[in-house]
């Protein structure tokens, strides 16, 4: 069996117990090959927790879920140092950013140093604790999650610190035939509790050896030069948003970074891959445009004013920019 059978039939195991949230588990497989971590914002009881959990038994991998609170702190993440009084030294007890992956429930409950030394672990995959450096596993993934009901007390994540995240995934709610499912299936569950079986462990578990594999395959995928300028031209169209027309002017105050055009490639390589293919297409692009897009361009006071929303922006450019 070669990778991509594997992938494909890790996605029909998690098609089988997380109902209803078909997008949110392609996108947790997209930024598991691309080595990225991801936003999801959604309201709660949308099986968030569920899918991060269901995905941690799949792969050979540890999961820690984190509860972000406003009394956080920083050691609380990245692990402190303990004396040992018997003697006279330090030792450094590691936190739970030293799993594999790692839920960050409601994100923006925490103060600024707690999503800071977050941050600065997925970013640098490092924690510095005094004058001692650690690195993180190879396997590393973070997903945090936002709650968009209740902002009181919470501490939105500045823009600039946004850009950290491979994907913004909006999470939503699941269809009358989704919500049957679910019925279904948690009377189901609820049967067999009394049993021995790990409803969430699949028959055959992803190596990590497998996704490092994976992401070398999906790196390799062969994407045309056209594409690459298509791309390319996307990112830079939010930066300069006036060129494809008049009432975009002064609509975003500052367009995606060049992190932008690096995640923009790697999703739609995985996407491709994912697709069983082994070249890019532009409906691998536009499927990751708004994932990728939404949280790295930041709107004026005049499109906030206006009920204008970063999609709608990304939907209109994709409509004007001319596709290879």
């Amino acid at each position: 069996m070669n990778l991509q059978d594997k992938f494909l039939k890790l996605r029909e195991h998690l098609d089988t117990l997380v109902v209803g949230q078909r997008a949110l588990l392609e996108r947790m497989l997209v930024a598991l090959l691309c080595d990225g971590h991801l936003l999801v914002e959604g309201a709660p009881g949308l099986a968030k927790t569920r899918a991060i959990k269901v995905l941690s038994h799949s792969v050979e991998g540890d999961f820690h879920r984190l509860q972000f609170t406003p009394d956080l702190l920083p050691a609380d993440l990245t692990g402190t140092e303990i004396y040992r009084p018997q003697d006279g030294t330090f030792v450094f007890r590691k936190g739970p950013l030293f799993h594999n992956l790692i839920l960050a429930d409601e994100v923006n409950r925490a103060p600024a140093k707690v999503q800071s030394a977050l941050l600065e672990a997925m970013g640098e995959r490092q924690i510095t604790v005094g004058s001692v450096t650690y690195p993180l596993p190879k396997l590393f993934m973070v997903m945090a999650t936002q709650n968009p009901i209740e902002q009181e007390g919470t501490y939105p994540l500045p823009e600039a610190q946004l850009d950290r995240f491979l994907l913004h995934v909006l999470v939503g709610y699941p269809d009358a035939e989704g919500e049957r499912a679910i019925l279904d299936l948690n009377r189901s569950e609820a049967q067999q509790a009394a049993g021995d079986a790990d409803l969430f462990s699949p028959r055959d578990v992803l190596g990590q050896n497998d996704v490092m594999a994976a992401r070398q395959e999906v790196l390799a995928l062969h994407l045309a030069e056209p594409l690459q300028d298509y791309i390319v031209q996307l990112v830079l169209a939010t930066r300069k948003p006036e060129r494809y027309g008049d009432e975009l002017a002064g609509l975003l105050q500052y367009g995606a970074s060049p992190r932008a055009t690096l995640a923009l490639d790697r999703c739609a390589r995985a996407n491709a891959w994912l697709s069983g293919r082994d070249y890019v297409t532009p409906v691998d692009i536009q499927s990751m445009a708004h994932d990728v897009l939404r949280h790295r361009i930041l709107l004026s006071f005049e499109a906030e004013a206006a009920g204008r929303t970063a999609d709608e922006i990304v939907d209109t450019l994709l409509e004007r920019i001319g596709v290879p």
